[in-house]
């Protein structure tokens, strides 16, 4: 039986905050868990880049275009532009005109792509199994809670700056 983690344990572990604060440690965390995946979907013989836009792909509920895809992986459009050219060679994706502006290219993922985003779930979720087994699924609640409100906060307009009077 494992045992929960509780936060009394982790600050027996030393587990204090860390100097840069909590941007840092989210940025580690999440830095050393993409690394951490990407080592279980090596064997699938995909870069991060790609196994990172197909299974973004996979959970969108509507074929993107290119900039959105861009926008939802947060990288510039000529990055995508690259990344997209190496799935569709693989056999991944198809790009199409949209529907509605046909000089827009949308991205729909092959059979083949949707198999392996498939696997990519499965590994995923296995790996976080893993990792949040024993801890206090009180502590994981509320850290998730934490989070959803810290994107939410940063996805909103950041408010207007004030500007000092004329002296």
């Amino acid at each position: 039986m494992q045992r929960s983690v509780t936060n009394k344990a982790l600050r027996a572990r030393g587990a204090s905050r860390p100097a840069g604060g909590i941007g840092l440690l989210v940025v580690g965390v999440s830095r050393l868990w993409r690394q951490r995946l990407d080592e279980r979907l090596r064997p699938l013989g995909l870069s991060q880049a790609k196994w990172a836009a197909l299974y973004r792909l996979a959970r969108l509920e509507r074929a993107p275009t290119q900039a959105e895809l861009a926008a939802e992986l947060g990288v510039e459009g000529p990055t995508v532009a690259r990344l997209l050219a190496r799935l569709e060679a693989s056999g991944h994706i198809e790009r199409r005109p949209s529907p509605a502006d046909r000089r827009l290219k949308v991205v729909h993922l092959t059979a083949r792509a949707r198999a392996e985003a498939a696997s990519i779930d499965r590994i995923a979720r296995k790996l976080r199994a893993e990792l949040l087994a024993g801890l206090d699924p009180a502590a994981v609640e509320a850290t998730w809670q934490v989070l959803r409100e810290l994107q939410h906060r940063l996805e909103a307009p950041p408010p207007p700056r004030r500007t000092r009077p004329s002296r």
